[in-house]
């Protein structure tokens, strides 16, 4: 199953930056490891992996502009 990693509801932020995927293609990831880093003009969040699996696609680059409920990458869900 491939899970899509979107852009988490970060409140009224005007502005959401990708600022680093602390992960690449094809690395494995636990569930609650942190993959990337999100920075708001308030507050940097660091987004959690839902799921053990494998990172397939990268679709946002570091630096780029992110909306509400982007897709940023996909994951292939491995099972336990």
């Amino acid at each position: 199953m491939i899970l899509d990693l979107k852009t988490p509801d970060l409140g009224d932020a005007d502005k959401i930056e990708l600022v680093e995927w602390y992960v690449g293609i094809g690395d494995t990831v636990a569930i609650g490891q942190e993959i990337l880093e999100l920075v708001t003009d308030k507050a940097s969040f660091p987004m959690e992996a839902p799921r053990k699996g494998k990172i397939v696609e990268i679709l946002v680059n570091s630096g780029s502009i992110v909306q509400k409920s982007q897709i940023l990458g996909k994951l292939e869900v491995l099972s336990d």
